[in-house]
């Protein structure tokens, strides 16, 4: 069971992995257009959809956006099926993913239906055998027919309904605490804490994935204290280099000016070797670093009103992206005073860094949005 686990996790992980690009690209297409729009002093471009000139252009184009958004559960189904059992699985990934948007299963419904439809197609290749003269047969006919076929049937006529309703109940809660002062406020420190705990591990991707999991029904707001809380720990050493040279050696000086680069793109992983130095101490004030900048980012009202784009230059996709930079400031500042307060990076920095073979840290570039 364990073993399966940790397989469905690496599935989950790819089909995500898959799925950012449309959401950034598709992001990027509805923000801009409002972008533009807001600067001529137009908040919305609705009243546009019908006729010609300028606005109505950007209408079009902002159309494309959420079209794209609307493939999200397409796209991840799709893959994570293809990552389960290569491509006979992924037309029926396709369909099962559409199939959850159409029925408002959602995404629980779409990663049910790639599961479905790839460990079909994994077992049909384990246990069905055919004459060599008919191999080509199996992975264009009889594996998609049968992943489509069970697709159709387990999540069109039995499960599509009940996992509408779950699906529902869920978001609206999620929406619901979003929106709510002190329920928004407690759900920005725990993302805050969390993205900044591991930097990269597995509480840091779990958090990432509530955040994917909410973009995926419409609820943008967690991706916005997630967005911001990536940006905080490499920044916060990138800036403590600067302000207290004298804390720091001159390799991570050196490392600290890659820092800058990891903190604008949104990359935690960045923070590591400084972290490693003392994890004891600089792990819980990773945490107080995210967990305050994304609180700050709640209280000063930022706003996911459309799929925040990641780093820190999402702001431009946030309303009052001047509160999400204020909070990606304000939690770097915490991180890079309290750090160079507690721990010099000069004493005897490789006697107390923790013994890491560099084989086995995991640099993942999936918490880029």
């Amino acid at each position: 069971m364990k073993k399966f686990l940790k397989e469905a996790k690496g599935h989950l992980m790819t089909g995500i992995g898959y799925m950012l690009p449309l959401i950034i690209g598709a992001s990027l297409v509805v923000a801009i257009p409002k972008i533009i729009a807001l600067c001529m002093g137009i908040t919305s471009l609705d009243p546009y959809a019908d006729g010609t000139g300028f606005l109505h252009i950007l209408k079009l184009i902002e159309n494309v956006g959420w079209t794209g958004i609307g493939l999200i559960n397409t796209v991840l189904a799709g893959f994570i099926a293809y990552s389960i059992a290569d491509k006979p699985a992924i037309g029926a990934g396709f369909v099962g993913g559409a199939l959850a948007s159409s029925t408002q299963a959602g995404f629980l419904g779409a990663v049910i239906a790639a599961f479905i439809a790839g460990y079909t197609v994994k077992w049909g290749k384990e246990h069905i055998r055919l004459p060599e003269s008919m191999s080509n047969v199996m992975p264009l006919v009889i594996l998609p027919f049968l992943a489509t076929g069970s697709v159709a049937i387990i999540m069109g006529a039995v499960l599509a309904g009940p996992l509408a309703a779950i699906n529902i109940a869920l978001v609206n809660w999620l929406r619901d605490m979003s929106t709510s002062g002190t329920s928004q406020l407690v759900m920005a420190v725990l993302l805050g804490a969390m993205i900044a705990s591991d930097m990269g591990g597995p509480i840091n991707k779990s958090a990432w994935m509530a955040g994917n999991v909410l973009l995926a029904e419409g609820v943008y707001q967690a991706n916005v204290f997630i967005n911001c809380a990536i940006c905080i720990p490499p920044l916060a050493y990138a800036i403590a280099t600067v302000i207290r040279k004298s804390r720091f050696s001159p390799s991570f000086r050196e490392t600290g000016k890659g820092n800058w680069v990891m903190g604008f793109i949104g990359i935690t992983e960045g923070a590591i070797p400084f972290t490693l130095v003392k994890p004891q101490i600089l792990i819980p004030v990773n945490m107080l670093g995210g967990a305050i900048g994304a609180a700050i980012c709640s209280l000063l009202g930022a706003k996911g009103d459309i799929p925040p784009v990641g780093g820190i230059y999402g702001f431009v996709s946030i309303t009052n992206g001047w509160a999400y930079l204020i909070g990606i400031l304000a939690g770097a500042l915490v991180i890079a005073v309290l750090s160079t307060a507690l721990v010099d990076f000069n004493q005897n920095t490789v006697d107390n860094a923790v013994d890491v073979d560099i084989d086995e840290i995991e640099i993942s570039f999936e918490d880029i949005k």
